[in-house]
């Protein structure tokens, strides 16, 4: 293998991972025009196509797949290699791919990530907001955020966050004209806002007291996707809205919103940046979960 044909291996990773010529040529500071042609040469001299183009998307194929499957491992250990020896002067670097739920990142990181880039220029930071489970081995993450109980075991979780509780609130207005819930079976009398998730599925509104676990089939007029939507729903007025404790705390403080059946909602672990325990961790990877792991009792 010549040099040339290394570089059109790394390009033709970026296009894979990115599904994208655009983003894979701003990945690697070059034109989409020669991350094209670059992924075309080394299709001729493997004489296979490794990419199926249309006007839409870009995916590999069956013999492109089985090639990034053995190429994601060599090109990490290159990155690894190069992060090394910026590392040993005292300088992570390289690019950090990071799925988290929209709010984690808004909330966990957003505040902080100027002072975290500021600190360590050489690293660029990619997020991708999912409220989904990634397997972020399969889809070229470095890591993910979210819930502790949901990450799966064989996975290395380091806390970003404190222990959370979930908040059933309304308005001031909305209780002046509805009467508060004592019992969460008194939820099927009110007004809802339902949050649907991107794979489809509506979020379970989910209770527990002394032990014992109770899930309501709650209703509503509205369903929304971003939990934002729903605490501006909710402070207007729309209904109830089930969210994080950290995600209406001054809303809360302000009252603007009002929580109910706070005996129903026991404290349980936060969210977590969760990696894979057999991959080698890179310096940029450990810069940034020492920057953002939560230091709390």
């Amino acid at each position: 293998m010549n040099r040339t044909q290394l570089s059109q291996l790394a390009v033709f990773a970026a296009v894979a991972a990115h599904r994208s010529f655009r983003a894979a040529g701003k990945e690697l500071s070059i034109a989409p025009s020669a991350v094209s042609h670059a992924v075309s040469s080394l299709e001729e001299s493997l004489g296979v196509r490794l990419l199926a183009r249309t006007t839409r998307s870009v995916l590999p194929t069956e013999e492109g797949q089985a090639l990034l499957q053995r190429l994601a491992p060599a090109l990490e250990e290159i990155d690894i290699a190069l992060e090394d020896t910026l590392a040993t002067r005292g300088r992570p670097a390289g690019t950090l791919r990071i799925t988290a739920p929209r709010f984690a990142s808004d909330l966990l990181m957003a505040p902080r990530l100027g002072d975290f880039l500021n600190t360590y220029p050489d690293i660029t930071l990619e997020i991708a907001n999912e409220d989904g489970f990634s397997d972020i081995v399969k889809d070229g993450y470095d890591a993910g955020i979210r819930l502790e109980e949901s990450i799966e075991g064989d996975m290395i979780a380091v806390k970003v966050s404190p222990d959370i509780r979930t908040v059933i609130a309304g308005s001031p207005a909305y209780f002046e004209r509805n009467p508060k819930p004592q019992h969460p079976r008194d939820l099927v009398h009110h007004r809802c806002i339902k949050r649907r998730f991107t794979d489809g599925s509506l979020y379970r509104w989910e209770f527990e007291k002394d032990g014992r676990e109770l899930i309501v089939a709650i209703d509503g007029p509205l369903i929304v996707i971003e939990d934002r939507l729903a605490v501006l729903a909710a402070v207007n007025g729309a209904g109830l809205a089930y969210l994080f404790d950290i995600r209406v705390q001054q809303e809360l403080a302000d009252g603007k919103l009002i929580r109910v059946l706070e005996d129903w909602c026991p404290p349980y672990p936060g969210f977590c940046i969760y990696y894979p325990s057999r991959r080698q961790m890179r310096p940029a990877l450990r810069a940034f979960i020492d920057f953002f792991k939560y230091t709390g009792p």
